[in-house]
């Protein structure tokens, strides 16, 4: 019996480093094919092509370094900050006023803007406008994640169109701060409002944001925070978050020794082998939980506007993984659209207007990465939008 056992142990044991080194040969394949495909090529890429070296600074390092020479410059303070903040009897639903904004680095270089009086991401002048003729409402993408100006959706509808553009977003913005940001800021010069829609998170953020209890107050159509007037509090309270952000000293050092560390870990853990499993096997989860409070939402912000004067239209943009990914689930898209249109506000599908049309639709993604859109994808979408809100 006790041979028998032994012999069980032996097998099992047999099958678990064979199963081991099965797994880590992968995983040495991946990471060797990743010199090449990876962020070296990256890297490499953008130097071919710019003739610049490729900012490999973290964001925090990039803060420090800008803040020696110019003290007048943050890092872009986002609403979702204060999720979960107690430090406050107010939510802001924008960042620092009039200064310039450090805001994220995909395509090489870290983008910047100069905030406005409200600290959104707009050229101050537009507020003074008689007439807007576009307000566009959203998450990272509206805000123009990882570009600067004029490659962000508000800047190229502003230079297509020859007319006044504000743009509201704001990165990690989901459905329930983005209708918030629409009573405090909507106002009578505003002709049309672009609600762009992001397949991959929204109704995730929107998770997150009835959690909070000022967000859900605004469900109530009376209640305002007037954020409008309050802009001063607002500054000093983003500041105070972005203050506790700045490393000391020995941060270089902590990330320069940990850096080994790091990529040892990655590897023990099978970084990338779990992520192609992901990718080719595992079918993306979109949360739906929340679909009949983003109803109410979008009902009540087509009240708003309508109210307002003011035209909704609703634009709908694709997840990433519905290039790379054949198990992606096609029926998000219907179950927005078949509600949305169900509410008589006009529908513009993203893929159907202008991916579904191109033979390699990675390419308007950074290096054909997972990330934002490149400059020339900016342009292309808000071209689309501007093409299909004239229709």
């Amino acid at each position: 019996m006790k041979a028998q056992i032994k012999l069980l142990f032996t097998y099992l044991l047999i099958i678990f480093f064979s199963i081991a080194i099965s797994l880590y040969s992968f995983e040495i394949y991946l990471n060797m094919i990743n010199k090449h495909s990876g962020y070296e090529k990256i890297i490499s890429e953008y130097f071919n092509k710019t003739g610049k070296k490729y900012d490999e600074r973290t964001k925090l390092e990039a803060y420090n370094d800008l803040k020696k020479k110019d003290n007048d410059i943050y890092v872009s303070m986002y609403p979702m900050a204060h999720l979960l903040s107690k430090n406050s009897n107010i939510f802001p639903l924008s960042g620092v006023s009039n200064v310039k904004s450090i805001h994220c680095n995909e395509n090489g270089y870290y983008s910047q803007y100069l905030s406005d009086r409200y600290g959104f991401n707009n050229p101050d002048k537009e507020w003074d406008s008689d007439e807007i003729d576009f307000i566009l409402i959203g998450d990272s993408y509206t805000h123009g994640a990882c570009v600067n100006r004029p490659n962000d959706f508000a800047s190229v509808l502003r230079k297509i169109s020859n007319k006044n553009v504000l743009n509201l977003g704001f990165t990690g913005n989901g459905p329930l701060i983005e209708y918030a940001t629409l009573k405090e800021y909507l106002n009578k010069k505003v002709k049309n409002v672009i609600w762009i829609y992001y397949a991959g998170n929204d109704l995730i953020e929107l998770d997150r944001e009835l959690k909070n209890s000022i967000l859900t107050k605004y469900l109530d159509e009376k209640f305002s925070q007037n954020l409008i007037s309050k802009q001063k509090e607002i500054d000093l309270l983003n500041k105070k978050i972005i203050s506790q952000l700045v490393v000391d000293t020995n941060f270089q050092n902590i990330k320069k020794n940990s850096r080994l560390k790091y990529k040892i870990l990655k590897f023990m853990q099978l970084d990338k082998t779990k992520d192609k499993i992901r990718v080719l096997l595992l079918k993306p989860n979109y949360k739906m939980d929340n679909l009949d409070t983003f109803k109410e939402i979008l009902i009540k912000s087509k009240s708003l506007i309508h109210n307002n004067n003011s035209k909704l239209y609703f634009v709908y943009l694709p997840d990433y993984d519905i290039f790379r990914n054949k198990f992606h689930p096609k029926n998000h898209e219907k179950i927005i659209r078949k509600f949305v249109e169900g509410l008589d506000i006009p529908f513009i599908s993203i893929q159907e207007k202008f991916f579904s049309n191109k033979a390699n639709p990675l390419e308007y993604y950074p290096f054909n990465t997972r990330h934002h859109f490149t400059p020339e994808g900016y342009f292309e979408i808000a071209k689309t939008i501007y093409k299909e809100v004239n229709k």
